[in-house]
């Protein structure tokens, strides 16, 4: 079981930049590959980016250029730099962890959620 501790999330305009943060539980940390999902109202639930634990990283096209995600394994920690945001990246962001097989990243446990609202 892992558990997460998810800050970072809030308002910011659009052109901005916030910075996700998720803490685990656990001493397997090293282990998973991490990931961040989003889900915005009447949208399907997306992959935003993981990387494993070797630092291999993988974004989604819409956030490809804009956001970083990064890892550090001795503080447990995953976080997920946004820049240039636009309003299309509102959305609930789900820290999760899994392991990726053949090159898909497949999550098996999942934060809470944090709300991260783009407007003026």
């Amino acid at each position: 079981q892992v558990q997460f501790v998810e800050s970072g999330g809030g308002l910011v305009q659009p052109g901005g930049s916030l910075t996700l943060s998720c803490v685990t539980s656990g001493s397997t940390f090293t282990l998973y590959t991490m990931g961040w999902y989003r889900q915005a109202p009447g949208k399907e639930r997306e992959l935003v980016a993981f990387i494993r634990s070797r630092g291999t990283t993988g974004y989604a096209d819409s956030v490809k250029g804009r956001f970083s995600i990064s890892r550090d394994n001795a503080k447990n920690t995953v976080l997920l730099q946004m820049n240039n945001m636009t309003v299309e990246d509102t959305a609930v962001y789900y820290c999760n962890a899994g392991r990726t097989y053949a090159g898909t990243y497949q999550p098996n446990y999942w934060g809470q959620g944090t709300q991260v609202t783009v407007a003026s």
